[in-house]
């Protein structure tokens, strides 16, 4: 099963002041992510923009991938509101079925590819995180009929599409949402709906099921098949104590 990993540079820029650089713990789990893929499933292929392929071809990062795909610097949504863009611009250039990774998730073992969606876990339904629709201020009307908005949202640190009009079909209304959007919120909000949220109203919507790999009520527990390492880089961020452990 071919997969990609995604690095989108520009929120990066848009944060600091200074040249690209990624973590130690981040390497870690982009090396572990990355060669557990190869070692169990198949071609894994960075998609990134130009400042991205240059810092892996410096660091000599680059081998750890089949390839490297330089094709995300002409993405043209506001980088500040939807930080997490680049992963949409990058699943919609690829080939179902396909599996998306995000670096800091690490895949054991197989997944159970079927004809299913696949993705790491649902979320509740915070209003903090995924208020309700009428929050957003968009232009034009871009959000589909027939949406069941009482939908639990999909993480998507793992997504697994198999078909591929499904999957043109949930990029193409991403990123109309993206382009939409006249900001007026949290930034977490706006691109949680876009790559998250949206995901299985749509899939829904086309009568298309999914599972996941992860439960959501157990994501604190020990896990031995995958690892998602979210929070706790945040905890190495916040602490640099936790670098030790």
């Amino acid at each position: 099963m071919d997969a990609i990993h995604i690095n989108w540079t520009k929120p990066f820029k848009n944060r600091f002041n200074a040249p690209y650089e990624v973590e130690d713990f981040e390497i870690l789990t982009t090396i572990l992510s990355a060669l557990k893929w190869r070692e169990k499933n198949g071609n894994i292929k960075m998609v990134t923009d130009s400042v991205g392929a240059q810092y892996y071809k410096k660091t000599g990062l680059d081998v750890i991938w089949n390839s490297v795909e330089n094709i995300l610097d002409n993405v043209d949504v506001n980088s500040n509101v939807f930080w997490a863009a680049g992963k949409i611009f990058a699943l919609k250039e690829q080939n179902a079925p396909v599996a998306m990774i995000d670096t800091d998730f690490i895949v054991w073992e197989d997944p159970p590819f079927e004809d299913k969606i696949i993705a790491a876990h649902e979320e509740d339904l915070m209003p903090s995180v995924y208020p309700d629709v009428s929050s957003f201020r968009l232009k034009g009307k871009v959000l589909d009929e027939g949406l069941d908005y009482t939908t639990l949202p999909l993480n998507t640190a793992f997504l697994y599409i198999p078909d591929e009009d499904f999957k043109q079909y949930y990029t193409s209304r991403s990123i109309a949402f993206m382009k939409s959007a006249v900001y007026g919120g949290d930034y977490l909000t706006y691109m949680v709906f876009a790559e998250q949220r949206l995901l299985p109203m749509l899939a829904k919507r086309c009568g298309i099921g999914y599972t996941t790999l992860l439960d959501k009520d157990r994501l604190f527990l020990p896990q031995s098949r995958y690892t998602h390492l979210w929070g706790a880089k945040q905890k190495m961020r916040d602490d640099k104590a936790q670098l030790d452990k």
